[in-house]
């Protein structure tokens, strides 16, 4: 099963792809267009060029933010309505842990910051794949 990882940023959207938990990459951030529907086709369109067969989407369970939990479903809803699989992933502290990764780079802090979205989404997916194991 290829998958394609999402975590959602009001600014970028990271994306990760991959088979297993041991075949993984980040790809480009999609910046975020402000609309939900416009963001699943972007979405949609590099699910269908990575042939995935599945979007994992992250979204924040358990924290204080309902709001950002409200709009990853409803984003993750407009991804099933262009014919995706979708699994919901919970995404709380991917960002912090894939801040920790990054900092034990040699990495200058820019490309730290324009890789975070990327790993973020490389984390859900390997919570994902945790899951199916």
């Amino acid at each position: 099963m290829r998958a394609l990882g999402v975590d959602f940023g009001f600014a970028r959207i990271g994306l990760a792809v991959g088979e297993s938990k041991l075949a993984l990459a980040v790809r480009p951030a999609l910046k975020a267009s402000g609309k939900l529907a416009t963001d699943a086709k972007a979405i949609g369109d590099v699910a269908r060029r990575e042939q995935a067969t599945v979007v994992v989407v992250g979204v924040p369970l358990g924290g204080k933010d309902d709001r950002q939990a409200r709009i990853c479903r409803q984003l993750a809803g407009h991804i099933r309505d262009l014919a995706f699989e979708v699994i919901e992933v919970n995404e709380a502290l991917s960002t912090v842990e894939a801040q920790s990764r990054l900092a034990n780079t040699e990495w200058t802090a820019a490309q730290r910051r324009k890789a975070i979205d990327g790993q973020s989404a490389l984390i859900i997916l390997e919570r994902f794949f945790d899951e199916q194991s």
